[in-house]
């Protein structure tokens, strides 16, 4: 008996935890950010017109990221800014290059 009530409690502790730990997950302002800035810098070096697939798709993720952050979608939201940054990032080096082929 007293092993299936401390069964019982072992349960609602690891519960308890669970909830905790999902309650606990935070906006990614920092990824968010940082995947607008990158996004901007690609945008002033002309990623728009000279890497538009990248940078089109980092606007897309970058989007999605927002429409993932407004519905408290967290962990979607940061995998979409992250992954927008990096295309941002790809679209700001095929800009440069495509500018100076001599790279």
């Amino acid at each position: 008996m007293l092993s299936s009530r401390f069964s019982i409690l072992l349960q609602a502790a690891l519960f308890a935890a669970l909830l905790g730990l999902v309650a606990c997950q935070t906006a990614p302002v920092q990824e968010m950010s940082d995947a607008r800035q990158a996004i901007s810098v690609a945008r002033e070096a002309g990623a728009a017109e000279h890497a538009s697939d990248e940078f089109k798709a980092a606007v897309d993720l970058l989007e999605s990221a927002e429409r993932h952050l407004n519905q408290r979608e967290y962990q979607i939201a940061r995998r979409d800014a992250l992954q927008a940054k990096l295309k941002a990032l790809d679209a700001l080096q095929v800009s440069e290059v495509s500018k100076d082929p001599s790279q």
